[in-house]
């Protein structure tokens, strides 16, 4: 009798187990889903921010490229808070042109020339928003608000990247 009692008792017990497994595994695969799906969306937001901070500069060779430099561009910068003087920086920016593009007969080669003043203005309206110390530490964030205001002012993506070089500060 003893062993019936002690069988019977296992057996239920078991039961017991396979159904607390069975709740257990009902919850886990449903919170999972849901960190998964949470992962997968952050996953994408960060390959767009990716996406977004290399711009279309990837997508075309060095062979395509050209580079429109304009030189010694003085500036003045934003006055910091506290400051009673201008401060001015003196940078070189380099236009990159894709020469596969469809515009590029419009806007590059000798064309960009007739241009130059339209890209300063724009680069100089960017650039006076910030103090010196604001362009020391986000000189890619100005080169893509550059790049951004450039694009908009051409109606096209003929110029894809901009870069800042031999930057001085007084």
């Amino acid at each position: 009798m003893k062993k019936n009692l002690l069988s019977i008792l296992i057996l239920s017990l078991l039961v017991i187990n396979i159904i607390m497994t069975a709740i257990m595994l009902f919850s886990v695969v449903g919170t999972n889903r849901k960190t998964a799906a949470i992962v997968t969306d952050i996953a994408g937001i960060l390959s767009l921010e990716m996406a977004d901070a290399s711009g279309n500069a990837n997508a075309v060779s060095m062979e395509a490229t050209e580079a429109y430099t304009l030189s010694g561009l003085t500036i003045t910068a934003k006055r910091a808070e506290g400051d009673t003087k201008d401060s001015y920086c003196i940078v070189d920016i380099t236009l990159s042109i894709n020469k596969e593009h469809e515009d590029y007969a419009k806007y590059g080669g000798e064309a960009m020339a007739g241009y130059a003043d339209h890209v300063k203005s724009e680069i100089i309206s960017v650039i006076t928003q910030y103090t010196v110390d604001e362009i020391k530490l986000s000189q890619d964030a100005i080169c893509q608000e550059i790049l951004k205001r450039i694009q908009q002012k051409f109606g096209s993506d003929v110029i894809f990247d901009v870069s800042i070089s031999n930057i001085m500060y007084g």
